[in-house]
């Protein structure tokens, strides 16, 4: 990867691709340095420290810790994403969006691009009013701004912050590298990583008889299992199925075309993060909606609440049985073994073995069913093993969670797939740019 890097950095036109993108995370990281008026800071730090195994403290990971801060930048590239996964579901549900987003070319794309950005709004909308409701009903104002005005100011920066974070990244997928979206994304969860170091180097200069002291051969344990894990996101992401495909000799005119063989590729993890980023959003609902409640302790609520805490088994059951319902779902919309079946079919294409039409849907069908199982496994190990490190006793599953191991699956899978991502667009362009053609 750094090899590719620097190959990249010696093609001028490259390089300036990659400055303008560090411009705009850099602009990114400037806007998540600037608080919003009329909040208390300091309090809301604190209010946050107990919402860590909520939905909440999915949205502050996700966002680079601005979102505990209530920054301009505070609703990150969420909206934008929510808006993306329901025009996706969307287009599944409305035959009329579905062909838009099929047979309508570019400039189907460019009216679905421009839904999704209305949305985007909306729901910085949205999001920005539940935001200040959150700070007003917690007392997380300072003490002037209760009023129509400081409310206002308030949500219309949530707003225009999420607004602007989609134009940015739109910037770097047009004139920089990779695709803006997960350039964020990826910008927000690794500016976490330095905040993670401090914590482990003060819990392994603390004290043993600390409360947050950490000892140093779990440091060790933590980086080789990060390591690991690595390997293994690596090794998946680069993983396919391959179904042979032939297509039959056809003779038109005096020519004859076809009977090349060729495969349908099916990746191990079509899905991606997107099933641990439901399945976390859901199975953290007891918690969240607890916080919000503010419960009386040792009340029905507040024990139905600390059961389904994050690092309690009934919250580890249910968020990887999650996990595997959404694989399947987001596996189901993103391929159609029958709408594959009569494409290979009108274009002389047929499965070895299987004749075309419905034997042949049938069996991708079976293919992706084992496939989708598989990438449903893999996805609830690397988001589950983290968190079982903290069931450890002996005190040293409170030190793992001291260092974030139980909320590390998620943002290893986004880092690492980011990365791939971005590289394999680099080597892309550099292969583009070196090839001499037909004509030398």
């Amino acid at each position: 990867m750094l090899q590719t890097i620097r190959n990249a950095w010696k093609v001028e036109e490259l390089r300036g691709k990659m400055i303008f993108t560090l411009l705009i995370l850099l602009i990114f990281r400037l806007g998540n340095a600037i608080p919003v008026p009329y909040v208390n800071t300091a309090l809301l730090a604190e209010h946050f420290r107990m919402m860590e195994t909520t939905i909440l403290g999915l949205y502050n990971t996700m966002s680079g810790g601005s979102f505990a801060q209530a920054t301009i930048f505070a609703l990150s590239i969420q909206p934008y994403i929510t808006a993306s996964i329901v025009m996706q579901l969307l287009a599944v549900a409305i035959p009329a969006l579905e062909r838009l987003q099929k047979e309508g070319g570019e400039e189907g794309k460019k009216l679905i691009n421009k839904i999704t950005r209305y949305g985007t709004v909306a729901l910085g909308l949205v999001m920005g009013f539940a935001y200040f409701l959150m700070l007003r009903n917690f007392g997380l104002l300072v003490d002037d701004a209760h009023g129509f005005f400081p409310g206002m100011v308030i949500v219309l920066t949530f707003t225009a912050g999420s607004a602007l974070v989609m134009w940015l990244g739109e910037q770097i997928t047009e004139f920089g590298i990779g695709n803006g979206i997960s350039i964020i994304l990826f910008a927000g969860i690794v500016s976490r990583f330095p905040v993670a170091i401090g914590s482990m180097i003060t819990g392994i200069m603390a004290p043993s008889y600390a409360e947050h002291a950490i000892p140093w051969w779990l440091i060790i344990l933590v980086l080789v299992g990060a390591l690991a894990l690595i390997v293994l996101i690596v090794v998946i992401s680069n993983s396919e199925r391959k179904i042979p495909v032939q297509y039959a000799k056809r003779v038109v005119g005096r020519k004859m075309y076809g009977g090349q063989s060729t495969h349908l590729p099916i990746k191990l993890n079509m899905s991606g993060v997107m099933p641990i980023i439901f399945a976390q959003a859901l199975a953290s609902l007891p918690a969240t909606i607890a916080i919000f409640a503010n419960p009386t302790p040792g009340g029905l609520l507040y024990r139905f609440a600390h059961l389904f805490r994050m690092t309690g088994v009934p919250y580890f059951v249910i968020y990887t049985l999650l996990i595997l319902f959404f694989s399947y779902f987001y596996a189901q919309i993103q391929f159609n073994p029958i709408e594959i079946s009569n494409n290979l079919k009108k274009n002389g294409g047929y499965v070895p073995g299987f004749r075309p039409g419905k034997p042949t849907s049938d069996y991708i069908q079976k293919v992706l069913g084992k496939v989708t199982l598989f990438g449903a496994l893999y996805l609830a190990v690397v988001a589950g093993l983290p968190m079982l490190v903290g069931f450890i006793p002996f005190g040293i599953g409170a030190a793992a969670q001291a260092t974030g191991v139980a909320l590390g699956g998620t943002s290893v899978i986004i880092v690492v797939g980011v990365a791939l991502e971005t590289v394999k667009g680099l080597e892309s362009q550099m292969l583009m740019r070196h090839y001499k053609g037909f004509l030398e």
